[in-house]
């Protein structure tokens, strides 16, 4: 059966049906035991049968810091100073891997001497000493040490475990304290070696940064003198402070300047205005009327103006009063002009002055900036001489510094790894874990026991329930006849009428009933049961629908119409010497062939002697014209064919009947025959009601579902009890 249709019985509603498993486990319980015994015993053979394994451990505390005993400055080379979760992590599984590496165990042969131990090289029992000796030769006992040791961490702690696994428990536990003491010899080693050659490449370093630092204070020196400079700082402020005077002084000038000019430009415009000839036009400038000097000397020119004209009143113009007051004025004009003059003359001088102060302050302001630019120069080279004096003088002391911090480091001779507990022998082995190993077996049996069961019945391709009949064969599903179980006298094919309380009568009259509402209003006449295949069951079926149509009251005629091997005679225990062959080629009456059985309106024509021709005498009209007449006499005729896949008479006959039913045999019947047989029906447009599930064992088939184990339950214990 396909994993799909498989499916589609197993999971119903959204859930898994319990109930298809446990019908598998019951239907190859005897497989699914031969599996499970098979796996538990040679489990339990191979378990029992493993060497003794003893395990010893030691557990060591791993500190990712060394302790310090000298200044907390002091750090060792080789110390990891990571303190966050990471850091740990990786520097513990470096050490993890230091433990397991061929360098520890390379010091825990040397020193235990295992590269000649035949105990522990597996060599003990191998009594041939050449053969030993050369095999001795070539194993490599590091190699056999490494892969005994495990390191594990223990959880939430700095502590971790060294194990050793071995065939003796005393030996392990030497391992096991010897791998973990030359782990702290390893380190210790590394440190030493780490610490020799810090110091040999910081001592060359020493000497070389000696002469570098010597060599920059040198270089200073010669700057110092070369450039004329000691305390440069003290100079850049003179020069700093010069500037800021000069320039002070510049600006004062150039403001003086500015006034100058605009007292200039004041007088030549005056003097344009007034004209060349007013000798006294300097009067209108107002620096002359703020000259007290210039003030005095016109009050006398006024003075004299007056006593001249007063003299003139009195005197003729020679008079020498007159005479001597006018050169007075004249004198008196002059040194007013004089003094006007001098006070254009003196703004000029002093404009031309200031001037001249003006250049030579920018002279001088220019010399300053230039000073102070050249000292900045030098003073950048200064600096940078002096940074490398200092750097040089820095890296000297501080590869000093470390030098005699390692010296005194590699002294000390610390270890951040402490022994928690050393390793002991334990006698109880760890290997082979009986119990468990059972156990595994057993679990290990039940799982390949019900996953073998599980693949069978995937793999099953038959015909077994009835969606496989509705989906994979697209036909009605008429029903399903329980395994007749086997009976003394052997009548499995009339345990109908024998049994007519049974599941198996049920069911057949479950068949009947359907088939008789397949068309409620134009009922069958003809019926034809066939199959895909022999052994399917369809002869037991149309008898026993024979006997359940007869028992509702029905005149029931069944027609043996497999010519080939013909078997309702010997199932109702009547002559076969005149029957359905005999009919239809005129060598007897239909009233002579047909039978009467034990059970009432139940009648039998039988197939008669086996004609060469089976499937041209069923094709012929003296076929038809018998069945025809027959149909006058009986209700139903039921014809009992050969398998469609055998021959082809079911496809002539499906043409002269109303229906066909198909007989399916669980678990038996394959799908694939089946749909060749149901293709082959429509070809011929047969009209297939629909397809009976035979020889179904409830008990087993992953068919029976609710209804069917009640039925079961119910019919079956009644049947068993007689009622």
């Amino acid at each position: 059966m396909s994993s799909t249709s498989t499916q589609t019985d197993v999971f119903g509603g959204g859930g898994a049906d319990a109930r298809f498993y446990l019908r598998v486990v019951l239907r190859r319980k005897w497989l699914i035991l031969l599996v499970f015994a098979v796996v538990v015993a040679a489990t339990t053979l191979y378990t029992t049968r493993q060497p003794r394994v003893y395990a010893a451990q030691i557990s060591l505390i791993i500190d990712p810091k060394e302790p310090r005993f000298l200044d907390a400055q002091i750090q060792d080379v080789n110390s990891d100073t990571g303190s966050y979760y990471w850091a740990n992590k990786e520097y513990l599984e470096t050490q993890f891997k230091i433990i397991q590496s061929r360098a520890v165990s390379q010091r825990v042969v040397e020193k235990l001497g295992l590269n000649a131990d035949v105990n522990f090289l597996g060599l003990a029992k191998l009594q041939d000493e050449k053969r030993r000796q050369e095999l001795m030769a070539r194993i490599d006992a590091v190699s056999i040490l490494q892969a005994k040791i495990r390191v594990e961490p223990v959880k939430d702690s700095r502590v971790s475990l060294i194990k050793i696994e071995d065939s003796d428990p005393n030996r392990a536990a030497l391992l096991a304290n010897e791998v973990a003491q030359a782990y702290m010899d390893e380190l210790l080693a590394q440190k030493l070696k780490l610490t020799e050659n810090a110091s040999k490449w910081l001592d060359e370093q020493r000497g070389s940064l000696s002469e570098s630092a010597t060599s920059s204070e040198m270089a200073l020196y010669t700057f110092r003198k070369q450039a004329d400079i000691l305390a440069i700082d003290d100079r850049a402020s003179m020069v700093s402070q010069k500037l800021q005077e000069t320039s002070k002084a510049l600006t004062d000038v150039q403001l003086k300047i500015a006034g100058f000019k605009a007292r200039v430009a004041a007088i030549r415009n005056v003097q344009a205005t007034k004209g060349a000839d007013d000798r006294l036009w300097a009067e209108a400038l107002p620096a002359a009327r703020e000259n007290e000097n210039l003030k005095m000397l016109k009050n006398r020119l006024h003075t004299l103006k007056n006593e001249c004209t007063d003299l003139q009143s009195r005197y003729l113009d020679g008079h020498p009063k007159l005479m001597e007051c006018r050169e007075k004025q004249a004198v008196a004009e002059k040194d007013v002009e004089r003094e006007l003059a001098n006070l254009v003359l003196s703004t000029e001088a002093e404009l031309r002055e200031a001037v001249e102060k003006e250049r030579n302050l920018k002279d001088l302001f220019e010399g300053a900036k230039a000073e102070a630019f050249d000292l900045e120069k030098k003073k950048v080279e200064l600096d940078k001489f002096k940074q490398d004096a200092d750097n040089a003088k820095r890296q000297y002391e501080s590869v000093y510094k470390r030098l005699k911090d390692i010296e005194l480091s590699g002294a000390l001779r610390t270890s951040n790894v402490k022994v928690l507990d050393s390793a002991r022998p334990s006698m109880a082995p760890i290997r082979p874990n009986v119990p468990q190993g059972v156990l595994m077996g057993i679990i290990a049996g039940l799982i390949l026991g019900l996953g073998l069961a599980l693949l069978l019945e995937f793999l099953d391709s038959s015909i077994s329930s009835q969606n496989e009949v509705e989906e994979r064969l697209g036909l009605t599903f008429l029903g399903f006849v329980p395994t007749i179980p086997e009976t003394p006298s052997g009548l499995k094919d009339l345990h109908v009428f024998r049994e007519p309380k049974s599941l198996i009568a049920e069911c057949t009259r479950a068949v009947r009933t359907n088939l008789l509402f397949m068309s409620p209003d134009k009922p069958f006449k003809r019926m034809l049961v066939t199959s895909s295949g022999p052994q399917e069951g369809k002869s037991t079926t149309v008898i026993n629908l024979g006997i359940t149509m007869a028992q509702s009251g029905n005149r029931v005629l069944i027609i043996d119409t497999d010519m080939r091997r013909p078997r309702l005679h010997r199932a109702f225990g009547v002559p076969n010497d005149v029957g359905v062959s005999s009919v239809v080629v005129g060598e007897g009456r239909p009233e002579d062939a047909i039978k009467s059985t034990e059970v009432p309106g139940l009648f039998v024509l039988s197939c008669g002697p086996v004609p060469p021709n089976p499937a041209e005498l069923l094709h012929t009209k003296a076929f038809s014209d018998l069945l025809s007449q027959l149909g006058e006499k009986f209700d139903r005729i039921l014809l009992d064919s050969p398998p469609v896949g055998a021959v082809a008479d079911a496809v002539v006959l499906a043409t002269q009947v109303d229906g066909v039913v198909m007989v399916l045999k669980a678990g038996q019947t394959h799908r694939e025959v089946a749909q060749r047989t149901v293709k082959a029906l429509r070809d011929v447009k047969a009209n297939i009601y629909g397809a009976v599930l035979n020889d179904v064992n409830l008990e087993k088939s992953k068919y029976g579902d609710y209804y069917y184990g009640y039925a079961y339950r119910y019919y079956g214990e009644g049947e068993k009890k007689g009622a």
